[in-house]
């Protein structure tokens, strides 16, 4: 058989086999596999896929794309959804098919979610050279466009040979399901090499699992970390996506109740607990809630669970204001274990750590003083959100007021999809979750773009989910099928207008993708960000040149029409239209299109907002450095702020 057709054959023949409290878990890692086709790839990965889904569909499903980093984005939202047992392939062609993956790469391994890579790359045997879209270094003769996967992936290989598809497949899937490693594989296939046919061993095509690895935390560590929470006053949980990722959530919620220590959250940690569960202060950081802000400034010992900490967490290390505070860590990863030169590192999975502390902390429980602070916080930004969601402003809303009527109009399972521009920090401060699939904001790499494609990624999961859950009903003797999720992407225009092109690919397979598109005729968090910064909302607005002043800030709003838009691409849109009614109309639009039946493709709302209003202050700092001198007074002015927070950032170290 040829490379191409054997490595479609080995995808499909892989496992994860997972285990969670006693409860056994095995699905296939690859279903399925993104392609566009160009000569790169046409004529080997594409064949082998055409000849596959004549033979037996099921074997290895093909999904169109329109563009290589969207089909990235769609593989990580599924990985994402499927807490990273499962993800897509992406086969490319050479050149740009290539280097349009470079985004999704980075995003990918900076989420830490899988995703596995097959750009084609040129002649391995060179015997036309060079060849269209090849990229020719004069230093070095054997670099191609692929090389630069190399820095933004977690696993790199060329199969320059039929015989090296063993270990590159091997190693590369060893990582792609190592949830310490994970990231993007990416698997630079020569398009010559692809169409080569030899002889492939039976073992190689036979089906493999892959067990996800769990490791146990150390006896010692977890006495140490127990002394250490024993000994502290006020002490603080920081919980990220590494608590969903090892199904923690319910220990989590064991571990609080039994402690009272408050929680927390990162973006990828929300729905770690619910919004208003006892201990949740809700998110923590320059995005945070002032609840958690409040809490972490005086905290004496933070306990990280599942976080990389990055610096929206750590208020660019402003947050922990405590002279004395310390860290428990506990991550898989060990480059997160140790952040903040912490003493108590505990290198395991979040789930079976906490199971641990749970034991060695029976009898402990904060003081009544730190419990009297969490309810006072707490009472204090609800009353702050409700004030948010219900100030109505007219005839344009603002952001909180969308925010809160798309959280009113959907249901507790359903998933609110995000990334870029201000509704991330936004949704990560106020939207209140209530389900620990209910939320997923992409804020590592805050790739804009990625909205559209990345909500698409986690629809698919949602609907084999729902298969799955109607096929395991019908096993046991159940009737009808299982209710599906409903999947809402907010997206500004910005990041709508930088990668819309999946919402073709959900036309194409009658996805029901809901779409709330938020106009701004901008950027609205980068103006605001400017402004904050001295630099007056520069070429942030979307406006017609002036070309006296070589401007886009003072001309005539763009006579742009993003309903028309999605309408020409046969979505299905709704307008709200600016006035008082607005957010009523808003809100009965999310639940007109909720109603809608599975299988009729996606709805777009189209909503316009006023980017001038604000949400409320997290009352706390990102560190974007300032213009040391200037011309401009408001650049000095913005300097001097700078300055003063800057007074308050610590090296956490030690």
């Amino acid at each position: 058989m040829t490379v191409a057709q054997a490595v479609v054959e080995y995808l499909s023949k892989q496992y994860t086999v997972d285990s969670v409290a006693g409860v056994e878990y095995r699905e296939r890692l690859i279903p399925g596999t993104f392609g566009i086709f160009g000569h790169g790839n046409v004529a080997g990965v594409g064949q082998a896929l055409k000849q596959y889904q004549q033979l037996d569909p099921t074997i290895m499903p093909y999904y169109q794309g329109r563009n290589e980093q969207a089909q990235a984005h769609q593989a990580v939202g599924y990985a994402r959804h499927t807490r990273r047992r499962q993800t897509f392939a992406i086969s490319t062609s050479i050149g740009p098919g290539s280097s349009n993956l470079l985004t999704g790469a980075a995003l990918a391994t900076t989420n830490r979610l899988p995703v596995l890579l097959l750009p084609s790359d040129t002649f391995a045997t060179r015997a036309a050279d060079p060849v269209l879209q090849q990229l020719e270094q004069p230093h070095a003769y054997d670099i191609t466009v692929n090389d630069a996967f190399r820095p933004l992936s977690k696993f790199f290989d060329r199969v320059t040979r039929p015989e090296q598809l063993f270990s590159a497949f091997h190693h590369g899937l060893r990582v792609l399901t190592d949830p310490a490693e994970t990231g993007a594989v990416t698997i630079s296939l020569p398009q010559d090499v692809q169409a080569e046919a030899f002889d492939v061993p039976a073992e190689f095509l036979a089906e493999r699992e892959w067990r996800i690895r769990r490791p146990d935390a150390d006896d010692d560590d977890i006495a140490r970390a127990a002394e250490a929470i024993r000994a502290a006053k006020r002490p603080l949980i920081i919980a990220g996506g590494g608590v969903l990722y090892a199904y923690a959530n319910e220990e989590l919620a064991k571990f609080v109740e039994l402690t009272g220590i408050p929680v927390g959250n990162t973006q990828a940690g929300v729905g770690v607990l619910p919004w208003d569960h006892k201990h949740s202060l809700g998110a923590i950081g320059s995005t945070g809630t002032t609840a958690a802000n409040a809490v972490a400034a005086e905290a004496d010992l933070i306990i990280g669970i599942g976080t990389r900490y990055e610096d929206f967490t750590t208020a660019s290390r402003t947050a922990f204001q405590n002279p004395d505070v310390r860290f428990i860590n506990i991550n898989v990863a060990p480059i997160d274990a140790y952040k903040h030169g912490t003493t108590l590192p505990i290198v395991a999975d979040a789930r079976k750590a906490l199971v641990k502390l749970n034991q060695a902390l029976g009898g402990y429980r904060v003081g009544a003083d730190l419990e009297q602070k969490i309810v006072a916080e707490k009472k204090r930004w609800d009353a702050t959100v409700d004030e948010a969601f219900d100030t109505r402003h007219t005839p344009l809303p603002a952001q909180n007021e969308i925010i809160g009527a798309t959280s009113r109009a959907m249901d507790a399972r359903d998933v609110v999809i995000c990334a870029a521009g201000s509704l991330p920090g936004d949704l990560h401060k106020m939207w209140r979750v209530r389900d620990p699939f209910g939320y997923h904001v992409e804020y590592a790499y805050s790739c804009m773009g990625y909205e559209i494609p990345g909500g698409l990624g986690v629809k698919r999961a949602v609907l084999a989910e729902a298969a799955a859950s109607t096929t395991a009903a019908g096993e046991a003797g159940g009737t009808g099928r299982a209710d599906v999720r409903d999947v809402v992407v907010m997206v500004g225009d910005g990041s709508y207008l930088m990668m819309h092109t999946e919402l073709v690919t959900a036309v194409a397979e009658r996805i029901k993708l809901i779409v709330v598109l938020i106009q701004n005729h901008g950027y609205a968090s980068i103006g605001s960000l400017s402004e904050s910064l001295g630099s007056q909302r520069f070429g942030t607005q979307y406006r017609a040149l002036d070309e006296e002043h070589h401007s886009f800030d003072n001309g005539e709003t763009l006579p742009v029409d993003l309903a028309l838009n999605a309408e020409s691409l046969g979505v299905k849109v709704i307008r709200i239209e600016p006035g008082d009614k607005v957010i009523a109309e808003l809100e009965q639009a999310i639940r007109d299109a909720k109603a809608a039946p599975e299988g009729t493709g996606p709805i777009l709302i189209h909503v316009e907002s006023d980017p001038l209003l604000d949400a409320p202050s997290s009352e706390s700092w990102w560190d974007v450095p300032v213009s040391q001198v200037s011309e401009l007074d408001s650049t000095k002015a913005a300097f001097q702020t700078y300055t003063d927070h800057k007074a308050r950032q610590r090296k956490l170290l030690g």
